[in-house]
């Protein structure tokens, strides 16, 4: 039988404490300056050394060369409070969580008139006093306000606010916080060489990310690791213990969704379901990895003292993987991913969920090299600025009219400056013949293009649609989802996505259209959801009139 690891690396003085220096610091000093308190509450996350404090506090009060801010651990106070201590007759811990009435408060009430039965002070320790009723608080609260000389207070909480106001002011307040990353990996590697266990590369930084900054918590679960392995603890007993995912799983993903595999990305997700893994948590630890790409991305040969515990050939691997992205696209996988996570938050089926999200992020993929020549394909955009089509070029057309009084060679130059600031000014849009479905897709990628500019939740929700038709002036998007249709619908103060997405096309197209939303997860035709205008279509606008005698029912053929 062994003790836990937590228990056997208590801290018994406070220049043992990791991590909590903005608590022990004021105390130390307090302690050499013979200026303590009568009460105190110590609040803060679990697991963070409230209690210990409150002990080693105790220790230092009521050590026989004190009150010292280092206990001598050798006297009877101090080895009755120490880590095999049986605990002091003196200091008195109370479980709040079920001492917590007003009798409790009277029977302590009656305890602290009694003076000490050795030591220097009677110490009332009070643990999860946020339990302690209203009622058990104001009973206490004048023993609190006036105690006797020889008796001390320490109130631990993780809940402060609920220790009502009249207790709180009476007491010095002293908040912990959780320990930082870097200290608590120190720490565990130093336990672990103490200890003499053999720990492969990544397993202590799971166990740190695991802990959540709880050093009980963080040894708790060091201790089960080394419990259950044979001689060294393996990384793959880690991730298999703590249910993370596998790196060699995360790098095959990334490497997939960089390389716009979608097969490859796909069998990934087959390996997470299969292998039982939860997809919320594999969705988090991508996004773990994503944030380290970034990090990378961002940093270069810096990034190793951002991402402590990587060894070199981790940061090796996500340099490569971070070069293969490209930040910007970095960025907006992350962004994707974000928004899954989020919707993943008590859905029925997160598998749909997760290969939704993949989808997405190949749809990304396939849409950012489509939109990149975008600019260069408008160029041929002036030669039809010249001809007399553009509604936007006919202002300064009449005021080239004027021109025959100075027969000179300077109007052209005059029409193609006019020309190019037209085209500077107004998106390209083909208004020389008819816009069609195919047109439309042909141009879809300058459309989404467009609307990133304008909205990026809005391009991230139709970046996933399929133009299915355009008929007239009346565009079919499809949506695998049916809750994606419900989001491109919704309209707040005349604004959203359906607006947004209008926008774009009258950029790229110089058209208005109206809309037609389908859930169609398999592709095909499906139940419609109606028409979305959200706003009147109206008449042709000015860059439309010219194309009114064109056959081919378009939007800006619809009269005024």
């Amino acid at each position: 039988m062994t003790t836990a690891l937590y228990r056997r690396y208590r801290p018994e003085a406070f220049g043992e404490m990791i991590g909590q220096s903005q608590v022990t610091e004021p105390l130390m000093t307090a302690l050499r300056g013979d200026r303590v308190g009568h009460a105190y509450l110590f609040s803060g996350p679990r697991g963070c050394g409230k209690t210990t404090s409150a002990r080693i506090l105790a220790r230092c009060l009521n050590c026989a060369q004190g009150p010292t801010d280092t206990p001598c651990g050798t006297c009877e106070s101090c080895i009755e409070l120490g880590r095999g201590g049986g605990g002091s007759l003196d200091v008195v811990e109370i479980d709040a969580a079920s001492h917590n009435g007003v009798d409790d408060a009277r029977d302590l009430r009656e305890r602290a008139v009694f003076a000490p039965a050795r030591d220097r002070f009677k110490i009332f320790i009070l643990d999860e006093a946020h339990m302690v009723t209203p009622q058990g608080f104001n009973a206490l609260l004048k023993l609190v306000e006036e105690p006797p000389d020889h008796v001390k207070f320490i109130f631990a909480t993780t809940e402060p606010e609920k220790v009502i106001g009249t207790i709180r002011s009476r007491t010095h307040h002293y908040p912990f916080r959780l320990v930082p990353p870097a200290a608590m990996l120190e720490y565990v590697g130093s336990l672990c060489e103490s200890e003499g266990v053999v720990v492969d590369p990544g397993v202590l930084p799971l166990v740190v990310r695991a802990g959540g900054g709880s050093p009980r918590d963080t040894l708790s679960l060091l201790d089960q690791l080394i419990a259950g392995s044979e001689g060294a603890v393996t990384y793959e007993r880690a991730v298999a213990l703590l249910g993370y995912t596998h790196a060699e799983l995360l790098d095959e993903i990334v490497d997939a969704l960089a390389a716009s595999d979608a097969g490859a990305v796909f069998a990934a997700v087959d390996r997470v379901v299969q292998t039982g893994q939860d997809p919320r948590r594999f969705v988090d630890d991508l996004l773990e990895r994503l944030r380290d790409l970034i990090v990378v991305a961002a940093t270069g040969d810096g990034a190793a003292a951002v991402l402590r515990g990587a060894s070199p050939e981790d940061l090796q691997r996500m340099s490569a993987q971070a070069d293969r992205f490209g930040a910007q696209r970095l960025s907006r996988t992350a962004d994707v991913v974000v928004a899954a996570l989020d919707e993943m938050t008590g859905a029925t089926s997160p598998r749909l969920q997760l290969e939704l999200m993949c989808a997405r992020v190949l749809a990304l993929a396939a849409a950012a090299p489509a939109a990149s020549p975008a600019p260069a394909a408008a160029a041929p955009a002036p030669a039809p600025a010249a001809s007399p089509a553009p509604a936007a070029a006919a202002a300064p057309a009449p005021a080239a009219a004027p021109a025959p009084a100075a027969p000179t060679p300077s109007p052209a130059p005059t029409e193609a400056s006019v020309s190019e600031t037209s085209v500077a000014t107004v998106p390209p849009a083909p208004l020389t013949e008819p816009v069609t479905l195919g047109v439309v897709r042909e141009q879809w990628a300058a459309v989404l293009a467009a609307l990133e500019g304008i909205s990026r939740s809005s391009w991230l929700l139709v970046s996933v649609a399929t133009v299915a038709d355009f008929s007239g002036d009346v565009l079919t998007l499809t949506f695998a989802n049916a809750s994606d249709v419900a989001k491109f619908k919704h309209l707040l103060a005349g604004a959203g996505p359906s607006e947004d997405l209008r926008t774009a096309i009258k950029q790229v197209l110089g058209i208005r259209v109206k809309y037609l939303a389908k859930h169609d997860p398999a592709g095909g035709p499906s139940d419609s959801s109606g028409p979305s205008d959200g706003g009147p279509t109206g008449g042709p606008g000015p860059g439309e009139a010219p194309r009114t005698p064109q056959p081919g029912g378009g939007a800006s053929a619809q009269p005024g």
